[in-house]
C-alpha cells in the first residue's frame, strides 16, 4: 500500500490525500502518518464514512494510520476501549442552492489570535480547504499582511494556483504591496486598486473576512 508522509501538514489536508489514493482502483488501501490526534480522528471518521478498514499505532508522538478498501471491521488499534477520546462535532450541511461562490477578504497571513506558528499553519489549511470548497469561491482578496501569502516563497502560492486555475480569482491590494515592497515578488495572481476591492465585495453573492 502507498504511504503518504502527512506530519505537519494541517486538516484537511491528510484526508483529502488519503481520499485521492483510495479513489484509485487499484489502490487496496493506504497508510498515513500524521503527529496529531486530530488528524487520527479525521482519517476514521473518512474511512468509516466510506466503508473502510481503520487501524492505527502510535509510536513516540507518530501516529501510523492504515486504512483499507472494503474491510470496514470497526477495531482501531492502539487505544483500549475504555480510553476517553476526543468527539469532533459535525458541521451541519446547509440546504438551497448558491449560484456562485463568496467572496474571501483575508487580511493577514496568520489566522486567529494567539501563536503566530499555529496561525500561519491555520491559514495554510484554509486556504487548501478553499480548493475543496462547492462551489469555489468566486474570489480571494489579499489585504495588509495577507498580501504575503501570494508571493514567492510563500507556501500558500500553490493552493492558490490551483484556486486560480480553476477559475478563482486572485486578487492583492496594490497599496499593500507597494507598502510592504511585495510587487515585484508576487508569484500568483494580480494587483487591484482598492475600488476595484470594493466593487467585487459589494457584488459579491456572500462575503468571507478572515
Amino acid at each position: 500500500m502507498k504511504t503518504l508522509d502527512m506530519q505537519g501538514q494541517p486538516c484537511p489536508i491528510p484526508v483529502v490525500k488519503a481520499k485521492e489514493v483510495l479513489s484509485r482502483q487499484d489502490a487496496k488501501g493506504v497508510v498515513v502518518l500524521v503527529d496529531n490526534s486530530v488528524a487520527v480522528q479525521n482519517l476514521e471518521k473518512m474511512a468509516k464514512g466510506t466503508g473502510c478498514g481503520f487501524s492505527y499505532v502510535e509510536e513516540e508522538g507518530l501516529y501510523r494510520v492504515t486504512i483499507v478498501k472494503g474491510t470496514d471491521s470497526g477495531q482501531i488499534a492502539g487505544r483500549q476501549p475504555d480510553e476517553p477520546r476526543e468527539k469532533l462535532s459535525e458541521i451541519p450541511e446547509t440546504s438551497g442552492k448558491v449560484k456562485k461562490g463568496p467572496v474571501v477578504l483575508i487580511s493577514a497571513d496568520t489566522m486567529g489570535r494567539g501563536s503566530e506558528e499555529l496561525g500561519r499553519m491555520l491559514i495554510k489549511g484554509f486556504i487548501f480547504s478553499l480548493t475543496q470548497l462547492n462551489p469555489l469561491p468566486e474570489a480571494v482578496i489579499f489585504l495588509n499582511g495577507g498580501a504575503h501569502l501570494t508571493t514567492e516563497g510563500a507556501n500558500t502560492v500553490p493552493d492558490l494556483k490551483t484556486l486560480e486555475e480553476k477559475g478563482t480569482g486572485i486578487y492583492t491590494c496594490g497599496t499593500c504591496a507597494n507598502y510592504y515592497k511585495l510587487t515585484e515578488s508576487l508569484a500568483v495572481g494580480s494587483i487591484v486598486d482598492m475600488m476595484n476591492i470594493v466593487s467585487r465585495l459589494g457584488k459579491a453573492s456572500a462575503v468571507i473576512t478572515i
